[in-house]
């Protein structure tokens, strides 16, 4: 292939006209999801977490590694529409009964520490995904739901987005060279940046709460979202894989989309809950 016909990547390794392309995609779906009824929303999450699941199946798979994928869709759906539904308690009822549900089904295939290891992999799996993919429409069922979980969603854009930029332009000290190479402490900088701008916005005017929310937000955001990216490229490295998928053109696979929204959105879900 010559060099007129290859894919432009960035300094960071990524196709951008396919990535951003996908990105505000992914944007305009979330907003038609939102527009006029919550239902699409939770069908939205339902089928986004069981693609993640298939891929963390699959990625599992190389390492000999075999989660249960049928009682983790069925119970990752049943633990979003309990959590929309019912609240907090009832995602924890649907998320114990998922664990149970995982762990039989496994065993019912064989005993051993080979099952042993699959079905500990498979509790991983429903609390990783399902399970906090929850927070979000415990969010969604807050006052004025669809604006915070916009704002949630534009938080996190604005960490990947501050973090890519800054990066990209400035980035020279590894923040965790053993895990994740490309990461910068000037990526992170750019991350706090962008999202306190996007939570402070979204705070006076969008919650009409105090700007100082917004910074914590912006901040929060940052960190967990942080420590959701190197969490999974952990995993990625361990299982010997670049990305998780290819779903997602530019961007990997559901789950590298997922990473750091999975992480960050319990800890937005209390914040709200607790001060506005």
């Amino acid at each position: 292939m010559s060099s007129v016909d290859a894919p432009r990547t960035s300094r960071a390794g990524r196709n951008l006209p396919a990535a951003v392309a996908v990105g505000v995609g992914l944007l305009l779906l979330l907003g038609a999801s939102l527009w006029f009824r919550p239902e699409p929303f939770v069908a939205l999450v339902v089928v986004a977490q069981s693609a993640a699941l298939w891929e963390l199946r699959s990625a599992f798979a190389r390492r000999d590694i075999h989660i249960p994928l049928t009682p983790l869709v069925v119970g990752g759906a049943g633990m979003s529409v309990s959590a929309f539904v019912a609240g907090p308690e009832a995602l924890l009822v649907a998320f114990v009964l998922t664990v149970g549900a995982v762990v039989v089904w496994r065993v019912l295939d064989g005993s051993g520490p080979r099952a042993l290891r699959d079905a500990s992999a498979g509790i991983f799996a429903a609390t990783y995904l399902p399970f906090l993919a929850g927070f979000v429409l415990l969010i969604l069922d807050q006052p004025n739901g669809e604006l915070r979980v916009v704002l949630f969603v534009l938080l996190a854009v604005a960490n990947d987005v501050g973090g890519y930029v800054a990066g990209v332009i400035f980035g020279r000290h590894p923040l965790a060279r053993s895990i994740s190479p490309k990461k910068s402490w000037e990526g992170l900088f750019g991350s706090v940046a962008l999202a306190v701008a996007v939570g402070v916005v979204g705070a006076v005017f969008v919650l009409d709460a105090p700007w100082w929310l917004g910074v914590a937000l912006g901040v929060l955001t940052a960190v967990t979202a942080t420590l959701g990216d190197l969490a999974e490229s952990l995993i990625k490295r361990d299982l010997d894989l670049k990305d998780m998928g290819s779903l997602l053109p530019g961007h990997g696979g559901v789950l590298d989309r997922l990473d750091s929204l999975v992480i960050t959105v319990p800890f937005v879900y209390l914040v709200l809950a607790a001060t506005v």
